[in-house]
């Protein structure tokens, strides 16, 4: 199961998105308030160039207001735009720089553009084959102070100015990272525990073809992948998306004929996008998929540890692992080629394209006589639009984590989309276990496993089932815990069709104690109540105690207490299948199922528990998958199974009567056991391959 990503994928994450939109909104809010103050930054220095640090290259005209008034060799001189609308204009003067010096020019110059010199008391302006000359002097430290002087608070105001948006700008940062990174984490804590729970309601036969491995790495790897697209990628995109919004609109403020020119940046950058999710795309659908692999055969290695090294599989399992890792390091590089080969490389050609383009535009304004724009407006230019490469940067960086983010999202939601089985809230009373199963033929795929099954099994009694491997027992018992249905024929509880009621409200009063039992992570009294509020610790012990697992476990120091680790790999099978009896028994189910539940028990602990099976019997209805046949002699039906039908039927000793399949697969079992006794073999040893 391999999916591709799709318009439903991004549309299902925007859906998830809207259970933190609240705290998403701040973000985006912050985020635009940031961009405001930072992008306010080259104003401010345009305003400081133009009006302040070159704005001494203004006319001025003689006043006789001293108010904002510049004193020089007498006179009076004043900006010419800081006149008052009712004052009058003396005589225009110019100051003008060439090199490092300022010159005074006592009268209006026509175009202070061009070639400057001064030299004998002469200031020359080349305009390309034509000049200008006009009288100068050449100002003093002190008397070019005396024209700044005025200028110093107005920078001063713009540089305070500039530290309160800074200040803006840092605050709506953290806050923007902050409400972004809290609003991801907690739509991908919704994510993981929507498709943990979906896995919860997932019917068992999914697991049957999906390794266990794979389905971790779907809950763990892909949703983290999923994290950050949240925190990482959709942070640099709509950070960059706002910022450059915010650049082009002051571009465009700047000079419109300009920004008109920078807008070829944008369809750029949409068209590389497309273009590189196309190859993206393709490598980490793959990546995903390996890795998937990866940790399914980590997994399965790591369960079968015992097995591999028995039987020297070493070699041959770090080859499996060694082909998967050779495949997805494959990949993971074509993914480093096509980011190396692309992201930098396109974000520096369009880079030095775009100043190019400004220079040009800029130089070819100059030489055709008249400035393009001044330079405040070129420097503010320049700065605003090396801004604009920094989200450029920032989103074209994380395209390889969006592609593999969607990868992974598609995967997350392929698996939520599997049919799930529907929970039903509430329980039925505790019905009485009387079964019937009528006509009933089942089916895993085409070929039909049960063929015309009819038994009828009421409250009390313990109904065995025996066969050959492959003659439908576990069959039998899926489909009474409705892990499956069958396509033909009824099964009914009390008289009920178990198609009308709830999965969780049948398997409520069912209990199962397997060949093999499985016990969790915790203590021992946890592993019998399984962490069930109506289940005391009274009787937990009560339970613990019937099965007469206090004589077993009383070695243990904790007692009941004790802990257990994964799978209970510190206990012994009989002490395994002791408290998986007693968590049988404290459930108090009414039909109880015994999965060749004492295969595995030494012939002591076996005598130990079969008092207690009678006491967990009392009462219930039992099914018993059996291999040995000397455990089921006194059950009430016995049913002989092969090839899906059932061709004996009986207690034991009409079946022994009868002299068919149940007899010779008895006599083949006590004679090879008694073969056994007389080598001194454990006739456990040899009674498990003789049946299934």
């Amino acid at each position: 199961m391999t999916p591709n990503p799709n318009p439903k994928t991004a549309k299902r994450l925007f859906q998830y998105a809207l259970t933190a939109k609240g705290i998403f909104i701040a973000a985006f809010i912050a985020l635009s308030i940031g961009v405001a103050a930072e992008l306010a930054g080259p104003f401010i220095a345009k305003n400081m160039i133009d009006d302040h640090m070159l704005g001494i290259e203004k006319p001025y005209f003689e006043t006789t207001q001293a108010s904002n008034a510049v004193s020089y060799q007498g006179h009076l001189y004043k900006r010419g735009d800081r006149f008052e609308a009712n004052e009058s204009k003396g005589q225009e003067v110019r100051i003008l720089q060439t090199g490092r010096s300022f010159i005074f020019i006592p009268e209006a110059v026509v175009n202070p553009n061009g070639d400057r010199k001064f030299a004998d008391g002469q200031f020359t302006i080349k305009h390309g084959d034509k000049q200008e000359t006009y009288p100068a002097t050449k100002l003093s430290a002190n008397e070019l102070y005396s024209f700044y002087k005025l200028e110093i608070p107005g920078i001063l105001k713009l540089v305070g100015l500039y530290c309160i948006f800074l200040i803006i700008s840092i605050f709506t940062e953290f806050g923007k990272t902050y409400w972004l990174q809290s609003s991801a984490n907690k739509v991908i804590q919704k994510l993981r525990t929507d498709v943990y729970s979906h896995i919860q309601r997932l019917p068992v036969y999914f697991f049957d073809t999906l390794p266990a491995g794979k389905v971790v790495s779907r809950i763990t790897n892909d949703t983290e992948a999923v994290k950050d697209l949240f925190v990482a990628v959709l942070s640099n995109f709509s950070s960059g998306f706002i910022y450059i919004i915010g650049v082009y609109i002051a571009l465009f403020m700047l000079d419109l004929r300009l920004g008109l020119v920078c807008l070829f940046v944008v369809p750029l950058l949409i068209v590389w996008i497309i273009l590189y999710r196309k190859f993206a795309t393709r490598y980490n659908t793959i990546i995903r998929s390996r890795l998937s692999e990866i940790n399914a055969i980590i997994n399965e290695s790591i369960q079968g540890m015992s097995i591999i090294r028995v039987f020297r599989r070493q070699k041959q399992t770090n080859e499996e692992f060694e082909s998967l890792n050779e495949d997805y390091l494959k990949h993971q590089n074509k993914m480093l080629n096509l980011n190396a080969f692309t992201t930098h490389n396109l974000v520096n050609v369009l880079r030095s394209f775009s100043f190019a383009v400004i220079l040009t535009y800029f130089g070819f304004g100059t030489l055709m006589g008249g400035a393009a724009v001044s330079i405040g407006v070129l420097y503010a230019f320049v700065d605003v639009l090396g801004r604009l490469f920094q989200p450029i940067t920032g989103m074209v960086n994380q395209l390889a984590a969006l592609d593999s983010s969607m990868v992974s999202a598609g995967r997350v939601f392929t698996l939520m989309d599997e049919e799930g089985e529907a929970v039903t809230d509430g329980e039925m009373p505790r019905y009485k276990g009387n079964v019937q199963f009528k006509d009933v033929s089942f089916a895993y795929n085409k070929d039909y496993v049960l063929k015309n099954i009819n038994f009828e099994a009421e409250q009390g009694q313990t109904v065995a089932l025996v066969g050959h491997t492959g003659s439908g027992k576990s069959s039998i018992i899926n489909l009474l815990f409705r892990f499956y249905d069958p396509q033909k024929g009824q099964i009914r509880i009390d008289g009920q069709d178990v198609k009308d009621l709830p999965k969780q409200w049948i398997r409520h009063h069912m209990g199962i104690v397997l060949q093999d039992p499985y016990l969790f992570t915790g203590t021992i009294a946890s592993n019998v109540s399984l962490g069930d509020d109506k289940i005391t610790r009274e009787q937990v012990d009560k339970a613990l105690q019937d099965v007469g697992a206090d004589r077993i476990l009383a070695h243990l120091p904790q007692g009941f207490d004790e802990p257990v680790v994964e799978k209970g790999s510190t206990l012994s099978a009989g002490q395994r299948q002791l408290i998986s009896f007693a968590r049988a028994l404290a459930f108090d189910p009414a039909i109880l199922i015994l999965d060749e539940a004492t295969a595995n028990i030494d012939t002591e602990t076996e005598s130990m528990i079969q008092s207690a099976l009678e006491v967990l019997k009392k009462g219930r209805t039992t099914f018993i998958i059996a291999h040995r046949l000397s455990t089921i002699r006194n059950a009430d039906q016995i049913l002989v199974l092969h090839r899906g039908e059932i061709v004996e039927r009986g207690n034991h000793d009409e079946l022994m009567q009868h002299q068919g399949r149940y007899y010779q697969m008895y006599q083949l079992q006590v004679g090879t056991t008694t073969s056994a006794e007389s080598e001194t073999v454990p006739s456990v040893s040899m009674a498990s391959p003789t049946l299934a």
